[in-house]
C-alpha cells in the first residue's frame, strides 16, 4: 500500500503519546511541551508518576512503514480541557492510536468516548509501565467498553519495535475497515 495518512495518537495526560512519536518518527518531531505550572495543578491531574511537562497543542512525527506508507502522527494534548481541540486535529485524520495506562483505565475513558463521538476509527495500545496490572485481553475490553472489532495490542512506548507494531494493528485495522463489505 502507498501513499500518506494522518494518524491520531491520543489518550490521558502522562500516557506516553509524545515519548510514542519520539519513538517511531524518522524526522525530529515537532514537540509543544510546556512545563506545568502550579496554576494547571487544579485542573491537570497528573495520575502516577512525576510529570513535569505537558503537551499544550500538539506533537507531530512522521513514520514510513515498508517503503511506501508515510504515516503523519499527530499526538493530542492529554487533559480533558482540550479536547475540543482535536475536532481540527482530527480533521482529515483516517483513524487514531488510544494509548491506555492499566494502572489508571478510567483516564482514558474522555478519549475513547471522543473518538467515538468523531466516528474515528481505532485501536487501543496498552503501555507499559514498570509495576502496571496486568489484565488480559477480554478484561481490558470489558473495562473500557470496546467493540468486539477494536484491536488491543500491548506496547512500550520507549521501544520502537513495539511501538512500530502497535501503529501497524492501527493500520491493518484501517484496512479492513475500509474493504469491509456492508
Amino acid at each position: 500500500m502507498a501513499g500518506a495518512a494522518k494518524i491520531l495518537v491520543v489518550g490521558p495526560l502522562g500516557v506516553g503519546k509524545t515519548t510514542l512519536i519520539g519513538t517511531v518518527s524518522e524526522i525530529r518531531p515537532l514537540s509543544t511541551e510546556a512545563v506545568m505550572t502550579r496554576a494547571g495543578e487544579r485542573v491537570d491531574a497528573v495520575g502516577a508518576g512525576t510529570k513535569t511537562t505537558t503537551t499544550v497543542a500538539l506533537d507531530f512525527g512522521r513514520m514510513t512503514i515498508d517503503g511506501e506508507l508515510v504515516l503523519y502522527l499527530f499526538g493530542t494534548p492529554g487533559q480533558p480541557r482540550f479536547l475540543p481541540a482535536w475536532k481540527e486535529l482530527a480533521r482529515g485524520a483516517l483513524g487514531a492510536l488510544a494509548l491506555v495506562d492499566t494502572r489508571d483505565l478510567a483516564a482514558s475513558f474522555d478519549a475513547l468516548g471522543h473518538l467515538e463521538d468523531l466516528g474515528l476509527p481505532f485501536a487501543v495500545a496498552v503501555n507499559a509501565f514498570p509495576g502496571s496490572p496486568q489484565h488480559g485481553e477480554a478484561e481490558l475490553r470489558d473495562a473500557l467498553d470496546l467493540l468486539p472489532g477494536t484491536p488491543v495490542v500491548r506496547c512500550d512506548a520507549r521501544d520502537h519495535p513495539s511501538s512500530v507494531r502497535a501503529l501497524i494493528a492501527l493500520v491493518a485495522h484501517l484496512i479492513h475497515t475500509a474493504t469491509e463489505q456492508p
